[in-house]
């Protein structure tokens, strides 16, 4: 379970026209067919996870190649595309108000699978703890309003979501597979791709971040309640309490961790209970979010000199057309007669024509 890559889109609001969205449907329901039928669920699992092949399903769906609706628009028509179809693929959650419903749904989808109460109880802690990984672990000024769980009937799945940066009116893409790592807070990614980084990002999942997450469980351990005088405005001290008339202090409009004295020591309090054993586990505490995340991450590198990452963990093709008119406008025929290739390929690939299948791979040639 690692995550494989994350993409910067600029915000563009608006939505996909019904013409289109329900051409993307039925293209995207061939298309995943046709992967699930060549080469199995797992692998379609592992293609969402990869952020190119994801980028340029959108463009094969003929949605804007560069915007923030390639995530949401995309999502959507997949999951309405599976929606009906029985090859043992799901698609929970969704953006705004329908990610709250992921745990729900994937409690749903998994009722005619077999699956273990465990393993469905182990997805939706893993579709919980991703969020919280991208929203708190790694504060990157995305606040998310995107989540989507993909899985199989066999419990594999993958996460893609999306926050949003008010700020510069950019949004970012975060993709997770369930595959080996050691855990979701400690170089949880395989790679994070994007093209534009953040000067500051909080990051408590990078090695350099090792210290200072051991040392938060630590300071969680030991009762938080000698905390109280970090956190209270009331017994903190400023530069302005000394004498500065001979010196002019000119302090940065941004400063990378804020509000301590906001802190909720209820949750702080709630957290030494439960005495987590990892910082996994104390992530997973409800209530600790941001704020906590941010506040025991300062304790740890003022107070006791340990190291805090800020670097941003970043690195960063047309067929039918764009929705945007770019780079030519949406060709609904040939679309149309694409999803219809594809069905057909399906079909008589499984009545064992495989050459049929063969020659269907060969057409990235012909575009």
């Amino acid at each position: 379970m690692n995550r494989t890559a994350t993409v910067n889109l600029p915000l563009h609001g608006g939505k996909a026209p019904r013409w289109l969205f329900g051409r993307m449907v039925k293209m995207s329901s061939a298309i995943t067919s046709a992967i699930v039928d060549e080469y199995g669920q797992n692998e379609f699992i592992k293609r969402i996870s990869n952020p190119y092949w994801f980028q340029a399903l959108s463009c094969v769906l003929s949605y804007d190649w560069h915007s923030s609706g390639t995530t949401t628009v995309t999502c959507g028509a997949l999951k309405e595309a599976l929606k009906n179809k029985n090859i043992g693929l799901f698609i929970a959650g969704g953006k705004g108000k329908t990610s709250r419903k992921t745990p729900t749904e994937i409690e749903k989808f998994s009722e005619n699978t077999g699956l273990s109460t465990l393993k469905i109880e182990r997805m939706k802690y893993s579709s919980k703890m991703s969020a919280k990984v991208d929203s708190a672990v790694l504060q990157d000024n995305y606040n998310l309003y995107h989540h989507c769980f993909f899985f199989t009937e066999k419990g594999k799945w993958s996460v893609v979501q999306q926050g949003m940066n008010n700020l510069n009116n950019y949004a970012r893409r975060y993709h997770w597979l369930s595959d080996s790592f050691k855990s979701f807070v400690d170089s949880p990614q395989n790679a994070v791709c994007c093209d534009l980084r953040e000067d500051k990002a909080l990051n408590m999942s990078a090695n350099e971040s090792r210290k200072a997450r051991k040392t938060s469980v630590d300071i969680i351990k030991d009762n938080p309640k000698h905390l109280e005088k970090y956190f209270k405005p009331s017994v903190q001290r400023t530069l302005f309490n000394f004498n500065t008339h001979a010196i002019e202090f000119t302090m940065p409009p941004h400063h990378e961790i804020s509000d301590m004295a906001n802190i909720n020591l209820k949750t702080l309090q709630k957290a030494y209970e439960i005495q987590p054993k990892n910082y996994e586990e104390l992530v997973a505490i409800k209530g600790v979010g941001p704020k906590t995340v941010r506040s025991l991450a300062l304790i740890s590198s003022l107070v006791y000199g340990d190291e805090v990452s800020w670097e941003d963990p970043v690195k960063y093709s047309f067929a039918h057309g764009g929705k945007d008119r770019i780079p030519y406008p949406v060709d609904k025929q040939l679309m149309d007669s694409s999803t219809e290739t594809l069905r057909n390929a399906i079909r008589q690939s499984r009545m064992g024509q495989k050459d049929k299948t063969n020659a269907l791979k060969k057409l990235s040639s012909f575009y």
